[in-house]
């Protein structure tokens, strides 16, 4: 049986130019061009920063709650209680990846 971190890992680590690693607080961490997408705690929690103002429209539409530890800043918390639940987390994964990816294909 796959876990839901797995099943996560897995689709995430799919999308080109991602790449995971070791989250300094435990857990996996996932970069696009040198920016963090966001990291998994296991398979419970996944935290993911995001400017202020789509933290703001996340939390308001209940599509993610305030972080657990840093509510002030845009990083948002998306509880993981079971399987159906990781739809949601891959939507708020893939909301990161392209906003990192369009930005740096607006540069080039």
């Amino acid at each position: 049986m796959t876990s839901i971190r797995e099943t996560i890992e897995r689709e995430v680590t799919g999308w080109p130019g991602v790449e995971a690693r070791g989250h300094r607080y435990g857990g996996v961490e996932f970069r696009v061009n040198g920016h963090e997408i966001g990291h998994l705690h296991g398979d419970r929690l996944a935290d993911l920063p995001f400017p202020v103002r789509m933290r703001e429209e996340l939390v308001e539409s209940g599509k993610a709650q305030l972080h657990h530890v840093l509510p002030q800043t845009g990083w948002v918390s998306y509880y993981l209680r079971g399987e159906e639940d990781v739809a949601g987390a891959l939507d708020l994964f893939r909301k990161n990846y392209e906003r990192l990816t369009a930005r740096r294909a607006a540069r080039a």
